[in-house]
């Protein structure tokens, strides 16, 4: 469609994640970065609010919350941390659970269509998080050394250790932190840029198309609105897999064996 010398539908790049806003003392302020602190302030407000009003019979807005509230809880913190220890990591669970989705919903909205989580900074900075406290509960739990000592399967022959345990250094500090960064990043990423995809393509053909593919804009545009609608289903799958990861490698950390 592109002609050599740039002229025609320019497929969409990697480049449209940067959307600049204002400099503030040298440091870049993006859309991104805006959505994210307007999404953090709102959900910190609404749910101080909504626990505020907290009652025996619950009105539609504390129904509707502790509705969202019960899914990483009883769904993901209760059944894999376990009844014992899970309500100690509530908090960190419902946050994660609720900072994700709602970063990743931005990539949905019209007034946006940028998923914080589409940046590799974000997913970054959550995954840090979960990173330090897996390993801090570990140490805790059964001291530096036996936190290592744990990573070692029991019943494992001593002939093997010299090549399990590496590997399992390597999972433990590298490929569980950059599977999970990667996993978020790359499903925002990829999705947004199929939907640019779609609607700049729709556009092209409606606007500059001759009367065939005028005509072929139509499905174009449908099939944007149908990867607009399964984006926002990943976006809550991806919401849930992370702190589904999070919480195994919590209950992995507390486990007494390996």
């Amino acid at each position: 469609m592109a002609s050599g010398e740039g002229e025609g539908y320019q497929t969409p790049t990697p480049d449209i994640f940067w959307q600049p806003l204002f400099e503030v003392g040298g440091l870049t302020v993006t859309n991104q970065m805006a959505w994210a602190a307007i999404i953090t302030a709102a959900l910190s407000f609404g749910m101080v609010a909504l626990s505020r009003k907290s009652a025996v019979v619950p009105g539609k807005g504390q129904w509707l919350f502790e509705g969202f509230y019960n899914v990483p809880r009883n769904t993901v913190a209760r059944d894999m941390i376990g009844t014992k220890e899970f309500r100690r990591f509530l908090p960190l669970i419902v946050t994660l659970f609720t900072m994700v989705l709602f970063y990743n919903l931005a990539g949905s909205f019209f007034g946006s269509m940028m998923p914080v989580n589409g940046k590799i900074g974000f997913p970054i900075a959550l995954t840090l998080v979960v990173y330090v406290v897996y390993h801090w509960i570990g140490i805790r739990k059964h001291g530096l050394g036996g936190y290592f000592k744990h990573m070692i399967p029991e019943g494992l022959p001593k002939a093997v250790i010299p090549v399990i345990f590496p590997l399992e250094l390597i999972t433990y500090f590298i490929t569980r932190p950059l599977t999970l960064a990667l996993r978020l990043f790359g499903n925002m990423f990829a999705g947004h840029m199929l939907i640019y995809l779609f609607v700049t393509g729709a556009f092209y053909f409606l606007l500059e198309g001759d009367a065939l593919l005028k005509v072929v804009s139509i499905p174009t545009f449908l099939m944007a609105g149908v990867m607009l609608l399964f984006e926002i289903l990943v976006q809550f799958l991806q919401a849930f897999v992370f702190v589904l990861l999070t919480a195994s490698y919590i209950a992995g950390a507390l486990a007494d064996d390996h």
